[in-house]
């Protein structure tokens, strides 16, 4: 049995890192609730864009022809990967990568465009082609990053390096859950309208008039479309991650109080054996003396 000075050391070692796992837990809940209002107020936008783009694409048929629109043998894919550039997340980063992992072995060698310090590392360990990477983005992710990142592949595809590019990403849901995502980012396909059983499909007729023209109109809102799809899910990610790590640092602030709780047990043991064995001892002296 350990020393009860070996246990009053482990169990001040494990209240300081209780400290730090409860403080972390706050942070991350602070942070949470910001990521959580921009996704929220991201998801409105990028739903009408995509409603948009679908009416707009589906009124100008097939006589409108764009870049972004081409779709070609897919002889090179490209797959875009969102994680986080921290650890201490419990499984947010580890369940990314296995998801992309997965969906790299349908091609031959795909390229890799990493977001975030720990997706980057695992595939840069297994030498998987890594044609660019963004870490550091911050706790405030901008549009304007994800415009940069948008470019990147936007030229590289209309350049015919890549063929289809997919987009890999954590879905935020709710605080306890996050939900891996793979979305087809290029070529763009036209979102098909709902239809309603019964109901005569009013939307389709009606007649769009382009100014100047239908080519220039889906020329601004198909780059718009990948900016706002990226930049929609760097949000949601990053709100996902610091809904995992508040998560994490619950349940190791929990465990923590667990551990105290039992090294005091074993502290109170040592305690009641050093002074049984006391007794003992004096009482045998004593009975010695007689």
């Amino acid at each position: 049995m350990a020393s009860a000075r070996d246990i009053r050391r482990r169990i001040k070692s494990v209240k300081s890192t209780q400290q730090i796992t409860k403080a972390m837990k706050m942070v991350a809940a602070a942070k949470m609730r910001r990521a959580q209002e921009a996704v929220t107020a991201a998801r409105p936008y990028a739903t009408k864009l995509t409603d948009v783009l679908g009416r707009v694409s589906a009124a100008a048929g097939g006589s409108v022809s764009h870049p972004l629109l081409e779709v070609r043998e897919p002889q090179k894919t490209a797959y875009i990967i969102i994680t986080a550039d921290r650890g201490l997340c419990g499984g947010f980063n580890a369940n990314v990568i296995r998801r992309a992992a997965k969906e790299l072995q349908q091609y031959e060698n795909p390229a890799l465009i990493t977001i975030g310090r720990k997706g980057r590392d695992f595939f840069k360990r297994r030498g998987a082609e890594i044609a660019a990477e963004f870490i550091n983005l911050g706790e405030n992710i901008t549009f304007g990053k994800a415009k940069e990142i948008a470019r990147f592949v936007i030229d590289k595809y209309t350049a015919g390096e890549y063929d289809q590019v997919y987009l890999i990403f954590s879905e935020f849901v709710n605080t306890l859950t996050q939900r891996p995502t793979t979305v087809k980012l290029l070529p763009i396909e036209a979102p098909a309208e709902e239809k309603k059983e019964g109901a005569e499909d009013k939307k389709a007729q009606v007649s769009y008039m382009y100014e100047p023209n239908a080519e220039s109109v889906l020329g601004e809102l198909l780059p718009k479309y990948v900016e706002v799809s990226i930049f929609r899910a760097l949000l949601e990610a990053k709100a996902g991650e610091h809904g995992a790590r508040m998560t994490a640092m619950d349940s190791a602030t929990n465990n923590a109080k667990e551990m105290i709780h039992k090294l005091t047990l074993s502290l109170n043991r040592a305690r009641q054996a050093a002074i049984t064995k006391e007794i003992s001892e004096i009482v045998g002296g004593a009975a010695a003396l007689e």
